[in-house]
């Protein structure tokens, strides 16, 4: 064959095999890499199956961040009425933060009262499941703004009117802050009223008094008595007097005479069976006194039971509870009724409270106690059970009761402890 052809032959072979390669198809570096990698793990992957080797550890998991709830804003409601012969209050809303803020305002008005004038942009509406009417304002208060409101009312007799008036969110349910004033007429002598104190209040007070003034009598006889003896002696002497001192005659010594055993053991078996039986019936009758099934509750360890109207601060034992307002759901089945409460802790110490001690009486004196899951959920999934108010400080916030049926409730029992009087305040 001449060397030409040969030539040529060669040359096309090298052709075909170019092309060959060149219609394969190329792999990206990565997966070459990862494949590399594969096959270079793969005895590994066969010796770990050995049950005589050590197991890898377990991947440690990536923590969840915790997302913290939206900060409240910091709205502030003041209630102050004015003099004049109507009344006629002031309501001042704050926005003391550093973003705008929506609040829906209401002010309740108690039955037997209509709004006559209102200041621009609010309106007298009646909610649902209530027999009364209340007069509501939508506000956008501005960072550090100050926005003042003003209601007249009209009212039959010219008794103390309590109107209180809340900042709500722009749902309407979740209160940021309330306050509350009564109005009276001018020159009332409710002004200057005084709580009076009966002599049963003042009972245990006038009982320490007098025990200790009988003990102090007791000690100045006995110090008299005393004192009295060396006179009594001198003067009791026998003979002329010298103005040289005899000399001491001795005298056999006395004994003081002692009560018999005889009337000592009885007299104070007598007086600790007395002081024993006397604490037991106090004890006793306090105790069948706290009928936690009688509507409303009856009987306290702790101080006195005290009752009032929608808007007006009571004093239990250690809280100081004001009902603001009192909504119930449109129906007939199963229905949510929420209270807009303010406790205060009065005392220097944590208190604690508990939503079963909570109660809402309907007309037909069944009484339900606090819905906690749906309290919960009102409070944005807070339990504002489970932590003790702090002392000093003041929470404005929703309860909830729920109610079978088309009843509504007509009073709420708040206390502080299953032994302490409570409050009750009337609802309409």
């Amino acid at each position: 064959m001449p060397a030409s052809t040969r030539h040529h032959k060669a040359l096309a072979a090298i052709v075909h095999c170019v092309g060959l390669l060149t219609a394969l198809p190329v792999l990206p570096a990565d997966t070459a890499a990862d494949s590399s990698a594969a096959r270079q793990l793969q005895p590994a992957a066969a010796t770990t199956s050995d049950p005589n080797l050590p197991s890898a550890p377990p991947a440690v998991p990536t923590p969840t961040r915790v997302v913290k709830p939206a900060a409240r804003p910091k709205v502030s409601v003041r209630v102050a009425p004015e003099q004049s012969p109507d009344p006629r209050y002031r309501i001042e809303v704050r926005n003391t933060g550093s973003t705008s803020v929506e609040t829906t305002v209401r002010q309740e008005l108690p039955q037997g009262v209509s709004a006559s004038t209102v200041s621009d942009g609010g309106r007298v509406v009646s909610p649902d499941g209530s027999r009364s009417t209340e007069v509501t304002w939508r506000l956008r208060l501005p960072p550090g703004g100050t926005t003042t409101l003003g209601t007249t009312l009209t009212t039959a007799s010219q008794q103390p009117v309590t109107a209180p008036a809340c900042a709500f969110a722009s749902d309407g349910r979740q209160p940021y802050d309330c306050a509350s004033a009564t109005w009276t007429a001018p020159g009332d002598s409710a002004l200057n009223a005084q709580e009076p104190t009966g002599w049963r209040r003042q009972a245990p007070a006038l009982l320490a008094a007098g025990t200790a003034l009988l003990v102090l009598g007791l000690v100045a006889l006995i110090t008299w008595r005393r004192r009295r003896r060396p006179v009594a002696a001198a003067l009791a002497s026998d003979g002329p007097g010298t103005i040289y001192p005899r000399p001491a005659t001795p005298r056999p010594p006395t004994r003081r005479r002692k009560p018999p055993v005889w009337l000592v053991v009885p007299v104070a078996a007598t007086v600790l069976a007395g002081t024993v039986g006397a604490a037991a019936w106090s004890a006793t009758r306090r105790v069948t006194a706290i009928d936690t099934d009688s509507q409303p509750t009856t009987g306290a360890w702790k101080g006195t039971g005290v009752q009032g109207v929608l808007g007006m601060p009571l004093r239990e034992d250690a809280f100081e509870f004001t009902v603001y307002r009192m909504s119930c759901e449109p129906g007939r089945g199963a229905r949510q009724c929420q209270a807009t409460v303010g406790v205060r802790n009065l005392t220097r110490e944590h208190q604690s409270w508990h939503g079963k001690l909570q109660r809402a009486y309907l007309a037909n004196g069944n009484w339900v106690t606090t819905d906690e899951s749906a309290t919960r959920r009102a409070n944005q999934g807070r339990d504002v059970f489970a932590d003790p108010v702090a002392a000093g400080s003041r929470l404005v916030l929703p309860l909830v009761f729920t109610i079978n049926g088309r009843e509504v409730p007509q009073r709420l029992e708040l206390r502080s402890g299953v032994f302490s009087a409570g409050v009750r305040v009337d609802v309409p």
